[in-house]
């Protein structure tokens, strides 16, 4: 069980902000180091509505939570430099019972990773119980919706030179707009903090209202 902690981490956090921004440097703009830099500060308001949630784990769990983005990463594992940070980490700024939830955290945030544990009955009472998790989950979640989320599915689509448009509208396929469908407008209905649906609700409509709109012009287009 982990406690509420207070103090700032100045020495690991700049550290790996450090290793963080260089390594995204390398990926799109659907997954660079703004992404993880908004994830992080509303991951941090999210986790501040949570009663005893660890504040410091949420940051930096938050901080890595791409780091081993399977679209992005064959190995599937961390970089040596940031486990090492970690593991060089004074015991006054981050213990060992800390960077144990971290490293248990930070490989379970994704959409895809819960939908297979799930689907296998690997997601058990510790994924349904850790507030930690659920923070970071639903600030990634939210950065995928809204009027972000539209912006990030065209940035990821053009560096996948994947096509936009479906050729039926309002179905989900492997094209920009298919991926609402397949993903995107489902996320409203898995999050797990009030704060994170409370927000989620709000950029749900976002793209409802986009999608309309999309397909009032692709109408017109086929007149």
């Amino acid at each position: 069980m982990t406690t509420q902690a207070e103090a700032p981490l100045p020495n690991v956090l700049s550290r790996l902000e450090a290793l963080v921004k260089h390594h995204m440097e390398q990926y799109d703009p659907s997954h660079d180091w703004a992404h993880v830099d908004r994830v992080r500060n509303v991951a941090l308001d999210i986790g501040k509505t949570l009663p005893g949630a660890d504040i410091a784990v949420i940051e930096v769990a938050a901080l890595m939570h791409d780091l081993a983005d399977a679209k992005y990463s064959q190995s599937g594992s961390l970089p040596d430099n940031v486990t090492r940070v970690l593991d060089e980490a004074p015991a006054s700024e981050l213990s060992r019972d800390q960077i144990d939830l971290i490293l248990r955290i930070v490989p379970a945030v994704s959409y895809s990773t819960e939908k297979k544990l799930r689907a296998a009955g690997g997601w058990g009472d510790w994924h349904n119980t850790c507030v930690e998790l659920h923070a970071v989950q639903d600030a990634d979640r939210l950065d995928a919706i809204g009027a972000i989320g539209v912006l990030r599915c065209a940035a990821f689509s053009g560096a996948k030179n994947r096509i936009l448009l479906e050729d039926e509208p309002n179905t989900p396929g492997n094209s920009c707009e298919g991926h609402f469908y397949d993903k995107l407008l489902k996320i409203k209905d898995l999050m797990k903090t009030k704060a994170g649906h409370q927000e989620a609700e709000k950029r749900h409509a976002t793209m409802v209202a986009f999608l309309g709109a999309l397909n009032l012009e692709r109408n017109l287009w086929h007149q």
